[in-house]
């Protein structure tokens, strides 16, 4: 039986990424990983929803090149050859992975993990079963797409996350079930690509968890576009005739629609394969932790998708490299500040807590709100459709949250999530200096106008 310092399960972006820094601080390292390196981010959730979204984005930008004074006449594209541009992206990365696994000199077991109480993991690989021991284990085992017990679902074709980016035709007609940040990104692709997009969530709102603002934005604009969205509607039923039909429940009133194709969108579950034997506790059916994300098995820690919360990649590798942190001796004392983007068209990206959530916690809230209609950058480049909004404590200007809506937000919520690392005030973001012209700027004008100095609003 080969020994270890720490042994992961998962090869994920929560698994790899405390590998390597576990393997930098000088510890043995062992990976065990069933599938492909990089998880379900890199092989079926953020990258490849993010290259065919550049896909969508071009495409978007030929059909509006007309007001930039550029005339183009017709244009087609290639769905085999965009699938093929996502699977070389993939590929890329992940031989990058495999390359900084071995360049830190980790082991890596293709296979299966069984963990157990006394920090054994029997890796079942194709033609042998290995044992490995560790003084530490890191459970990143992830999540998988979850699929209700609806009824006629399993009648009908249908995707998830999993499969609907090796999708080999392009449907005339896609039902999303699900308004959430998964479903919304899908949506916006495949109306890029012609398709007559609907999408059915069960809550009032789309992205429920996200500022309100916000939501009725995104709501708006993808309206506009033409995606059709249905919300406080429940699916009852699905039927397999030429079409899919789906039977809907909106106030009280059954109606049912025809699809050609159905994508299931309505959250992820852990997956808890190789824990049979371990006696962790839980939290409903996610892996309970504590703030140095060690479960009720001292030495045994889980990270990302398995233990909830936020079910983001770097989410998962911020909690892998804090659980190496406590295996080093260091307890982990500043909260998570952690920002969360949606690549829709356009954007929507948060940090922090909504206006709600501040309210709910007892605080005496003070937003402000600027729109970029008026925005030098924006308007010149076409892209000044949406906000910037900072919600704050009134006496003192404490920033509890930013929502940001429009273009390229989501290369701008960073800014603001170190501003609020720093513990930054309203007062503090005024007096910094934004560059002229761009969008951040915004955020400027949104500490003046808060302050009563607003210069442009």
């Amino acid at each position: 039986m080969t020994k270890f310092d720490v042994a992961i399960v998962g090869g994920g972006p929560g698994g790899y990424v405390s590998a390597i820094r576990a393997a930098k601080l000088g510890l043995s390292v062992a990976l065990v990983e069933g599938r492909e390196l990089g998880g379900t981010c890199l092989n079926r959730g953020c990258i490849p929803s993010k290259t065919l979204l550049k896909n969508a984005e071009v495409i978007n930008q030929v059909k509006d090149a007309k007001k930039f004074g550029i005339q183009i006449d017709s244009f087609s594209f290639d769905l085999n050859t965009m699938i093929e541009r996502k699977n070389q992206v993939i590929g890329q990365l992940r031989n990058g992975i495999n390359s900084l696994l071995k360049a830190n000199k980790i082991k890596l077991y293709n296979g299966y993990g069984t963990v157990d109480n006394q920090k054994i993991i029997s890796v079942d690989m194709e033609e042998k079963t290995e044992k490995l021991e560790a003084e530490s284990i890191i459970l990143a085992n992830g999540s998988k797409p979850f699929v209700p017990n609806l009824p006629g679902l399993s009648d009908i074709p249908y995707h998830t996350s999993d499969t609907i980016f090796d999708i080999d035709q392009v449907p005339g007609h896609l039902t999303i079930v699900g308004g959430g940040v998964i479903g919304l990104e899908i949506a916006c692709i495949f109306h890029s690509l012609g398709t007559k997009v609907e999408i059915i969530e069960m809550a009032d709102r789309i992205i429920p968890a996200e500022d309100k603002e916000a939501s009725n934005f995104l709501e708006k604009e993808l309206k506009g576009k033409g995606i059709l969205i249905h919300t406080s509607t429940k699916v009852h039923s699905f039927k397999k005739n030429e079409k899919t039909k789906v039977q809907i429940e909106k106030n009280g009133k059954e109606t049912s629609l025809e699809t050609d194709g159905v994508l299931v969108s309505v959250g992820r579950e852990p997956n808890l394969i190789g824990l049979d034997n371990l006696s962790v506790d839980y939290d409903g059916k996610f892996v309970k932790v504590d703030d140095n994300m060690q479960t009720s098995i001292e030495g045994i820690y889980a990270i990302g998708d398995l233990i909830g919360g936020y079910q983001l990649a770097h989410a998962a590798s911020e909690e892998g490299i804090r659980a190496v942190n406590h295996i080093l001796g260091e307890n982990n004392k500043k909260d998570f500040i952690m920002p969360r983007c949606i690549y829709t068209f356009p954007e929507i990206a948060s940090v922090g807590m909504t206006e709600e959530q501040a309210k709910a916690q007892g605080y005496q809230v003070k937003s402000q709100k600027i729109d970029l209609a008026a925005n030098g950058k924006g308007i010149a480049s076409s892209e000044n459709n949406g906000f910037m909004k900072i919600i704050s404590e009134k006496k003192y200007g404490e920033i509890l949250g930013v929502v940001m809506a429009g273009a390229h937000v989501t290369e701008m919520i960073s800014q603001a999530t170190s501003f609020m690392y720093l513990e930054g005030t309203m007062e503090e973001l005024e007096d910094m200096v934004f560059p002229h012209p761009t969008l951040s700027e915004a955020m400027f004008e949104a500490a003046a106008k808060w302050l009563g100095k607003g210069i442009h609003y």
